[in-house]
């Protein structure tokens, strides 16, 4: 009687079974045999990267251009209207408010902050074409931003019909010029001064000018402040002084912290406005399209080296094994993809960022994010795949 030895038992195989997992970078292998493919794969992948990195980077330049005004104010806690859903909405509160706020215990100083998005018609000192500007107008001997280039131009704006403007505006409304003279609503200013805030994607361009040249330019006097900016003395704990406002001001009054003023605009943005889900919609599609895209090219993959696959089961490699280097090698795929988009997004940035004028900026959070999700996608969409393999019978496939 013969002794037929079975493949899975022979001890050479099975010697060679549980060495060769460790000693051959099979998921590398796969991956850099065809570089045409690799390429390929890569540019796929990569397109769909690129689609969730500029939405990623948009989104951020929103969040960040809405609120770099409340970012540059001088102050420790801020109060407003408590009817005001976002800070580009305008609800003025009584100036009396900011009367009672100054007799709290704790309070070093409260400064009015006066404004409006959709009441300025500024005309282009070049070419004369009108367009709506948003507006700030404070107190020059209390200021109240954190901007260099305003408290340095402040003590200017004492003189009647005088404005400080965005360099940094878009440059249809001309403010990035050396005119030294504009008109707003119909009156000359002097443009005594610049500073670089920049636009967001509901104002083009600001101006900044004394309380009494804005209540001059809205031909009267303001209704009342949008913003109350107020400091606290030094060693006097900001929650208590929080707490104190809160029972001295009426309940039409809300009080925040800067920090938990940005933080609600940043959900309000988020979550109520359009703007935010549109984002974070374009996100979600990027990351479809790359499943696709991913699920595609491992198949593919999949499916030409089958016959490769199916031998591995024959000898005696177990479905763990083979699950783990396709996906290691969708892993790399993802890499290459990411790499190549990470690139050129980078490129992408600085040309809308200084086209567009947004602050579009490579952030760790972006790098971060992305990866997951090129990661993720590659993943799961192996995972999808990689059935065919598990399912192989080498006596079909041979």
């Amino acid at each position: 009687m013969s002794i037929v030895h079975s493949p899975l038992r022979h001890p050479l195989i099975g010697l060679f079974a549980k060495a060769q997992p460790r000693s051959v970078p099979l998921a590398w292998r796969n991956f850099t045999a065809n570089k045409q493919r690799m390429l390929s794969s890569a540019a796929g992948i990569g397109f769909a990267v690129l689609l969730m990195l500029m939405q990623l980077g948009f989104e951020q330049a929103f969040y960040d251009s809405s609120l770099e005004v409340l970012r540059g104010l001088d102050g420790d806690i801020l109060i407003e209207s408590v009817h005001k859903s976002q800070f580009a909405t305008q609800d003025p509160f009584a100036i009396a408010d900011l009367d009672a706020t100054r007799k709290v215990t704790g309070v070093a100083s409260a400064r009015p902050l006066y404004a409006a998005w959709f009441e300025f018609l500024w005309k282009n000192p070049s070419d004369g074409k009108a367009y709506l500007v948003r507006g700030f107008g404070f107190d020059p001997d209390e200021p109240v931003f954190l901007f260099p280039d305003v408290d340095a131009n402040r003590q200017k704006l004492k003189e009647a019909n005088t404005v400080l403007v965005d360099r940094h505006a878009r440059c249809f409304l001309g403010m990035d010029t050396a005119a030294t003279e504009a008109e707003i609503n119909g009156v000359k200013v002097k443009i005594v001064g610049s500073f670089a805030l920049g636009p967001d994607f509901v104002s083009d361009g600001t101006v900044m000018m004394s309380d009494r040249t804005f209540a001059s330019l809205l031909h009267g006097a303001a209704s009342g402040a949008e913003m109350g900016v107020i400091k606290v003395h030094t060693g006097e704990d900001r929650m208590v002084v929080q707490q104190a406002l809160r029972k001295a001001l009426p309940a039409t009054i809300a009080v925040f912290t800067k920090p938990e003023l940005i933080e609600f605009e940043r959900k309000f943005e988020a979550e109520v406005s359009s703007v935010g889900p549109i984002f974070a919609m374009g996100t979600i599609v990027g990351f479809v399209v790359g499943m696709l895209i991913s699920y595609q090219v491992t198949y593919t993959d999949l499916a030409d080296q089958l016959p490769q696959y199916a031998t591995m089961k024959a000898i005696g490699y177990r479905n763990g094994y083979l699950l783990r280097v396709v996906l290691e090698q969708a892993a790399l795929n993802a890499l290459a993809g990411w790499i190549s988009a990470l690139l050129v997004s980078i490129l992408l940035y600085r040309i809308i960022g200084q086209t567009a004028l947004l602050p579009m900026h490579m952030t760790a959070k972006i790098i971060f994010v992305s990866l997951g999700l090129t990661l993720g996608m590659c993943l799961i969409s192996a995972a999808i795949a990689v059935g065919r393999v598990i399912k192989a019978d080498p006596a079909e496939v041979f």
